[in-house]
């Protein structure tokens, strides 16, 4: 269940970062409600580790604005115990036991649950007195989980945290992320390549490619919106009434064409396939990849309206 009536737990509007001559995010316009499970994809350089840094404030935006959870980011101590962020790489403190890192937890955060941190350090196998520098990628992921959910965060954010475990490890994380979701009761940015773990926990998705967002809403409407059309060459060039198309590709000698369902368009029952995630994404990144650039035409490209339904702007 989620309060729309609260501020976004995510609000951007013309968010630009650049580094040098590099520009890292150009003009990203987002609005997430809370409560969302939110994947973050797109490939290596678009934005996805800009975002997340100007989302816990540890960098700062050339232009453009970002609100968190109604506020600029670490604009206090009391702000900064409301997020908790893990790194892409997991970060934990090779010379110090697990128990350290807790106790840590504790000194740092004025809200932090020994108990729930301590339920999980057992869950996960974890002993107190192992050192981090002697535990496996998964225990490790385990670890920096527990400390960043240990401080009942509102807003938890993660970096790639389970892009170098293997199958077993990072199934275990995601489900222990899971539990923390549902007893935290928190929203989750969770930055992945791995699009099969972001459709097996996220409800809401972000595509990002060449620092613009490509695609968000939520991910039971993106999926509806979009209809996957099949037919012999040609006979696709002039697609139905209401249709955009996303990406075409030539299978012998036939079309095919993922498209989207433009707003207030009504549903066309028969007309077309249904599509999954990882076609929906990866149809995204391949029209952003055909562009040159990567960037989504601001006058054609897809955004989300206030309530975090897809539109396309004309």
């Amino acid at each position: 269940m989620t309060d729309e009536s609260s501020p976004p737990v995510l609000h951007a509007t013309g968010l630009t970062r650049r580094y040098g001559r590099r520009t890292a995010l150009s003009h990203c316009d987002l609005r997430i409600p809370k409560g969302r499970v939110i994947g973050l994809v797109g490939p290596n350089g678009a934005g996805k580790s800009t975002l997340l840094q100007l989302a816990c404030g540890l960098i700062r935006p050339t232009a453009g604005t970002l609100r968190v959870l109604g506020e600029r980011p670490a604009a206090d101590a009391a702000h900064l115990a409301r997020v908790g962020y893990v790194a892409q790489d997991t970060p934990v403190y090779a010379g110090l036991t697990v128990a350290d890192h807790l106790r840590m937890g504790g000194w740092l955060n004025p809200s932090w649950d020994a108990a729930l941190a301590k339920r999980r350090i057992d869950r996960a196998g974890l002993h107190p007195a192992q050192r981090a520098g002697r535990l496996s990628g998964g225990q490790r992921a385990q670890l920096a989980l527990t400390v960043a959910a240990g401080k009942r965060p509102e807003l938890l954010i993660l970096d790639e945290p389970a892009a170098a475990l293997d199958p077993l490890a990072r199934d275990a994380f995601l489900h222990q992320l899971m539990e923390f979701v549902a007893e935290l009761g928190a929203s989750v940015v969770l930055s992945s390549h791995l699009l099969g773990d972001v459709a097996r926990v996220c409800d809401y998705l972000v595509v990002l490619a060449g620092g613009r967002v490509q695609l968000a809403g939520d991910v039971p409407d993106l999926l509806a919106g979009h209809r996957r059309l099949v037919a012999s060459r040609g006979e696709l060039d002039r697609l139905p009434a209401g249709m955009e198309p996303v990406r075409r590709e030539a299978a012998g000698d036939r079309d095919r064409v993922l498209v989207r369902v433009g707003a207030g368009t009504p549903p066309l029952p028969g007309v077309g396939e249904p599509v999954g995630l990882e076609e929906l994404v990866l149809g995204y990144l391949g029209r952003a990849a055909a562009t040159g650039s990567g960037s989504a035409d601001p006058s054609t490209g897809p955004s989300t309206g206030s309530a975090g339904q897809p539109e396309v702007r004309r």
